[in-house]
């Protein structure tokens, strides 16, 4: 019985890490992806702010500039949002993003282009999180 354990000790907990390992990961990737669509959110929110000063009169040419990047970033945004609610989504969207590539044409959003960037400032932060608690005394 002991032989029996110690033979299956190791997969099972070799199963259980990855099975977390995927999860941190899956989590930590929302995380990225909540905070380029926050970010989205916030540029769209003053894209609307300067339209409305523009029917006023009261916005620059550099704001109107930018403001019409931002609308073109937001449409490039429901471009993909109508190849997601169509069957087959998950390989899709990455064909239309690697054809997309492929023909020098810039598919996402401006925000999502720095994910990798994104996911590094992540993982540092959440490993230096770890680290702190792991540091802390216990009370």
């Amino acid at each position: 019985m002991n032989i029996y354990l110690v033979l299956h000790k190791a997969p099972i907990r070799v199963f259980r890490i990855g099975r977390r390992r995927f999860w941190l990961r899956l989590k930590l990737d929302m995380l990225v992806v909540k905070e380029a669509l926050s970010q989205e959110k916030q540029e769209t929110k003053e894209m609307l702010v300067t339209y409305k000063r523009y029917t006023r009169k009261q916005a620059s040419k550099e704001e109107l500039v930018e403001a019409n990047k931002q609308f073109a970033d937001l449409l490039k945004g429901l471009g993909l949002g109508v190849f997601a609610v169509l069957p087959f989504a998950p390989l899709t969207i990455p064909l239309v993003l690697k054809l997309g590539k492929m023909v020098g044409v810039d598919v996402l959003p401006s925000s999502f282009n720095n994910m990798s960037e994104r996911k590094a400032n992540a993982r540092r932060t959440s490993t230096k999180n770890r680290v702190k608690a792991h540091n802390s005394p216990a009370k």
